[in-house]
This record gives structure tokens, sequence and C-alpha cells, in this order.
């Protein structure tokens, strides 16, 4: 039988997001859902590079650039923010952990307060804002290993605040701090992933490899820097692509 490759756009409020899949043509069930990504080379996209960020508190060699291609060394734990704030954006990161257990994120509307603290003392941490959470399966197990729950936490795309107001979609955490991925997209160290963010008005939604699973509303401050966090391992991202909105 001859297969048709199927196109649809899926228009999410500012963006577009298109969607392919070589299927006959019959409607996808839940098994095999129609995977959406957004077209990020459409007008108004851009690529965020090195002349984009400025140090907070990483090392001078944390992050470099090679062949387009940024590297973290994921020592210390710091962070490298834009130049500027952003309000409404859209956001395409691809990622990948090059090792078991490897831990990052992007921090969302980091508070300029917070991140002059990071870099006037100089030392480890983190900023204040949403947390999208870029998190290894062998994180698990880690913490287990060590004899610590592991039921506070995902590896598949959690988002939360961190010393931001934010009221979080479900499923939640127990602790009900953090929304839970309602699947499990994420894949492990050595093999890319494909997060779409988008930030409109205190609300805040990620898609993990082309289906929305995470996000929270009500985020005060909704203004701020964008961060990527150094956090104990090496990670490499391959594409930061950006769309401010109005």
């Amino acid at each position: 039988m001859n297969k048709r490759r199927l196109f649809c756009s899926v228009f999410l409020s500012c963006a577009t997001l298109s969607a392919a899949e070589d299927k006959p043509q019959s409607a996808p069930t839940s098994a095999q859902p129609v995977r959406a990504f957004i077209d990020d080379e459409a007008p108004g996209w851009r690529s965020l590079t090195e002349e984009d960020f400025t140090r907070v508190n990483s090392a001078e060699d944390t992050w470099s650039w090679k062949a387009g291609v940024l590297h973290c060394t994921g020592l210390p734990v710091s962070v490298m923010r834009t130049s500027k704030e952003f309000k409404n954006l859209e956001m395409v990161v691809e990622w990948m952990h090059e090792k078991s257990a490897g831990n990052s994120g992007v921090f969302l509307w980091a508070t300029p307060q917070s991140v002059e603290k990071l870099t006037a003392s100089g030392k480890a941490g983190l900023p204040a804002g949403v947390e999208i959470q870029i998190l290894d399966h062998g994180y698990t197990e880690l913490i287990a290993s060590k004899g610590k729950k592991t039921d506070w936490f995902g590896t598949n795309g959690d988002v939360f605040p961190v010393q931001v107001q934010m009221t979080p979609f479900p499923p939640l955490s127990p602790d009900g701090r953090r929304s839970f991925p309602r699947k499990h997209l994420s894949k492990g160290h050595g093999e890319w992933n494909h997060y779409y963010i988008r930030a409109i008005n205190g609300e805040v939604r990620l898609w993990v490899n082309g289906e929305e699973v995470s996000g929270g509303t009500g985020v005060d401050p909704a203004q701020g820097y964008i961060c990527l966090e150094s956090e104990g391992s090496p990670i490499q991202f391959r594409k930061l692509r950006v769309r401010e909105l109005p």
C-alpha cells in the first residue's frame, strides 16, 4: 500500500506548529500520536549565539562554543544569562546529556536581582525564576543509590518556580510545587532532545520531543533573563532559538 505523508498545521496562540507522520489515512491512535514541532525558521525567529550571553557565576571554561554547538562542563553549579531581558517569548532548545544522571535546566524570567547577587558574589548557585528541568533518567538511580526518595522530581520535563510565584499544571509533585510531565518522552544520555517552550503573560508551557507535557500559570514576575544552567555534568546544546511575542 502506498503511504502518504500527512502534513498538518497546529496554531497555538502566536506559535505555528507543523506536524508530519508517515501513516495511512487513518486517525492517529493514542499509541501513535501526531507529533507537533515548531517551525523555528518562520519569521521572527533567531538563534541565540555566544554574543547573546553574559557569564554570571560560571568559570571561564564552563561554557564554550564549538562549531555552533554550546558545550558545558557542568562545573561549577552556576548559570550564564542572556544580555537582555525577555517578557513574552517562545523558544526551541535541543540538548544532549553526555553522561548518565546529567542535570541541567533553562531558567525563564530569571530576576535581575538574583542574577546581580550571583554575579557580585561569584559563588556557586542558581537564580530565582521558572526552571525548565533538563534531567537524565539515570539521576533517579543515582539518588536512589544514596538511600534518598525519588518521588519529588521527574526526568521528563518538570517545570517549577524557584523563589518566584507560579501555579503548576497537574500532575503535581508530592509537595505541589512542581508540574510533572503528563507523558514520559525524554531520551536518555547520548541522544538529542527537543524542547519547545512558550511563555506568555505569566504562563509557561513545555513540549518535549513534540508533545506538550507540563507548565504553569500565574508566574510573578513574568519578565527577566533566560539563563542556562550548569549543574554538575557535561551537556551540549546544538540549537537555541527564540522569538519574542507581543
